[in-house]
């Protein structure tokens, strides 16, 4: 049976940085996306997160965004899938719910 994804919204993930709680923040959007609006996170796109889960922490909480959490989202299924993973959380929304919600200078595209 497949897992369940979890999520985190952006109120709890800037809560997670304003308390400088220790966590790993993966983007897996593209460089240029990342390049044009950008909240901090470590990038492992898309096409190379499966193939680089080394990268990716298993002994604390991991939050994946994209620009609107479909991607990250797809991603973190996989992960769990092939490799067990328990603590990812999808940003839900992506960086356009952060741009809304959080912080507005954060260029929506």
């Amino acid at each position: 049976m497949p897992q369940s994804i979890k999520t985190i919204t952006v109120e709890q993930l800037k809560t997670l940085m304003d308390t400088k709680a220790d966590f790993q923040l993966i983007d897996v959007r593209e460089q240029k996306e990342k390049a044009f609006a950008d909240i901090g996170g470590e990038l492992i796109p898309m096409g190379v997160a499966v193939l680089q889960a080394n990268k990716i922490s298993r002994d604390k909480q991991v939050v994946v965004y994209c620009r609107s959490g479909n991607r990250s989202g797809r991603i973190i299924a996989e992960l769990q899938h092939r490799y067990g993973f328990a603590n990812l959380y999808n940003l839900s929304g992506g960086i356009l719910a952060w741009a809304d919600r959080i912080d507005r200078s954060v260029r929506k595209y």
